[in-house]
């Protein structure tokens, strides 16, 4: 049984103690409190301020299993705090499983600061667990899939639309980059894990990642440049910048371009794609 008197302090102490600077917020010269605001809160959680503000309450609304999650990401809340939310909800602590889903405190932090560029946290299977708005204007919102399609290994072997984000001539490669990608979760998982699962759907679905896994490809650590076809902005030759976080089989990617570059002035557009003066800007590059 949930007890909600618990989880609505144990809510507000969390808020409280989460100050803006640590999701990315400015403090303002208004902000009377340390803290978030509730609302500030909700827009984390992607829930209505009215809910948030209820779940706070004593006697407010039993929250599901998949709003807890968001709550846990949305607070920044480590996996011991997360587990706790979870029991006085009433709910079972999740396995702690290498499925990744839970993204580390520190990570969220590094991410909400890179809001005015194109970056994203995936698991160890390819799946993204949160964007920031110009990775979603340049990748597309990629945390809006579900079940197998949430992992980009299976989508890019499985649907030809996902290939459209990179010219034709780079997709030989770029199959073969995640090929090797997953030939290394699938080493650290082993034959009993969703790695081995999704290896065992890819080799059935899609011929060509059954001859790419048979060769056994690996890949180092150096991640080559990546050449990205924008619909409205055009070709983007952009670095990916990645930090790791081994314990949660997760990763930080960072995509830049070299200052100077035409490459460089599109991706500063992102941010602010569909206005008349970008769509000017767009015209004359």
């Amino acid at each position: 049984m949930a007890d909600r008197a618990e989880l609505a302090a144990f809510l507000r102490a969390r808020r409280e103690a989460l100050q803006p600077e640590d999701v990315g917020l400015p403090r303002g010269r208004r902000r009377r409190t340390g803290g978030l605001r509730r609302e500030e809160v909700a827009a984390l959680c992607d829930m209505s301020a009215d809910y948030y503000t209820r779940l706070e309450q004593p006697h407010g609304p039993n929250p599901s299993e998949q709003m807890l999650g968001a709550i846990a990401r949305g607070l920044h809340l480590s996996l011991e705090e997360r587990d706790h939310l979870f029991q006085i909800a009433g709910y079972a602590v999740p396995r702690r499983v290498r499925r990744g889903d839970h993204i580390n405190p520190g990570m969220m932090r590094i991410l909400d600061r890179l809001e005015d560029t194109p970056a994203k946290v995936v698991n160890h299977l390819g799946e993204t667990l949160k964007q920031t708005r110009p990775a979603v204007a340049l990748l597309g919102d990629e945390t809006a899939f579900t079940g197998l399609a949430r992992s980009l290994h299976y989508r890019w072997f499985t649907d030809p639309v996902s290939r459209l984000t990179h010219p034709s001539s780079d997709h030989a490669g770029h199959s073969r980059l995640l090929v090797a990608d997953l030939h290394g979760a699938y080493a650290r998982d082993g034959c009993d894990s969703r790695t081995a699962e999704l290896v065992d759907t890819l080799r059935t679905a899609s011929p060509e990642f059954g001859a790419l896994w048979s060769e056994h490809p690996v890949i180092g650590p150096y991640c080559a440049p990546k050449r990205f076809q924008h619909p409205q902005l055009g070709l983007l030759e952009l670095h990916c910048q990645t930090l790791v976080d081994p314990d949660q089989a997760q990763r930080l990617q960072v995509f830049t371009a070299v200052p100077g570059t035409e490459s460089h002035a599109r991706l500063q557009l992102l941010s602010v794609l569909g206005s008349d003066t970008v769509q000017r800007q767009v015209e004359s590059l």
